[in-house]
């Protein structure tokens, strides 16, 4: 069966409003993390870390970008997926992301306790919420932007459209 109107529909043009809304709790998100003494990097390691989970690609791109920007080196975004067998990640770090891998994934009552509890060995109460928060909104933009199916696209550089054209 045909879509009534046909090829993609861009959740997020859609309803402004909501994606305004949604954006709107990201800074808020954002905020909270940096209260509580989170930098720039915790909170893309988290966003980055959430869309691997959910396979958004483009949450990934802009995410990775980010990081990179933010001074993230590419060792860590690289073993980042495998980040429980490595040894780059700070303990704060460490639980944090898997706080944020079991917002995303929810598993069950009985693991969801013990991750929530091992998180709160590491991380400030603020920590711990602002985490929770942070995973909550970037597993929201995962769906609006995996459902939309935002694109990536290839960067508009000199380099990129030579190679595109060969």
């Amino acid at each position: 069966m045909e879509p009534l109107h046909g090829g993609k529909l861009y959740l997020d043009k859609q309803h402004p409003a909501v994606w305004r809304g949604l954006n709107g709790l990201a800074l808020k998100a954002k905020e909270a993390a940096e209260a509580a003494g989170m930098n720039r990097i915790m909170i893309e390691l988290i966003n980055v870390r959430v869309s691997q989970i959910n396979g958004c690609a483009y949450c990934l791109d802009m995410h990775v970008a980010d990081a990179l920007a933010a001074g993230e080196t590419t060792q860590r975004l690289a073993v980042l997926a495998a980040w429980r067998d490595t040894e780059v990640f700070t303990p704060k770090e460490r639980a944090a992301l898997a706080l944020a891998e079991t917002v995303t994934e929810l598993p069950a009552a009985h693991d969801l306790e013990r991750e929530l509890a091992a998180a709160r060995t590491q991380l400030s109460d603020d920590e711990y919420s602002a985490v929770n928060w942070l995973a909550i909104n970037m597993n929201a933009f995962n769906r609006v932007s995996i459902v939309s199916k935002h694109p990536v696209r290839r960067p508009k550089t000199a380099g990129s459209q030579a190679a595109a054209q060969q």
